[in-house]
């Protein structure tokens, strides 16, 4: 299961340690879900005016949000698509936004930026959360994920 980490910001030192807990939530998001072959995930660390940027073009909302995923297996697969895994396609986060909830939050930012991350992958796995029952399920989807790959849950 390729995971590619592509970090575009500075503002918040991102270091190996962060990158296997994240590339780890995400390997066991997909096998959770059963998702086949050898799928692609690709997660970008950004800063708030990135996301910013990113969630006017696309959703027209102004100001930066913690999480945008970018499905890339929306409708029918693309011809010859599979022979080298499904590519899922790209979540965004906001490492800024990130540190800052963490605060909010009272937990760490590990376990912050792991908790985006499901939500990410959830998203590109077909998720969502706009009445209340989709958002339980997909509260508790997350929380498995994060209490089988953080000790406890939490970090």
């Amino acid at each position: 299961m390729p995971v590619f980490v592509n970090n575009l910001q500075d503002k918040v030192p991102v270091d190996g340690k962060i990158e296997e807990l994240l590339i780890a939530v995400v390997e066991e998001m997909l096998r959770d879900s059963g998702v086949g072959g050898d799928p692609e995930v690709s997660l970008v660390f950004v800063d708030d005016d990135y996301i910013a940027g990113l969630n006017m073009q696309y959703r027209s909302v102004a100001g930066p949000t913690d999480v945008l995923s970018f499905a890339l297996q929306e409708g029918e697969p693309m011809p010859g698509g599979e022979e080298e895994g499904p590519m899922l396609g790209d979540v965004v986060i906001s490492l800024e936004t990130a540190v800052r909830q963490a605060g909010e939050y009272g937990h760490s930012f590990q376990r912050e930026v792991a908790y985006l991350t499901v939500h990410g992958v959830l998203h590109l796995l077909g998720f969502d959360h706009g009445t209340e029952e989709e958002k339980k399920l997909m509260r508790t989807r997350e929380e498995t994920i994060l209490n089988h790959v953080l000790p406890g849950g939490r970090i």
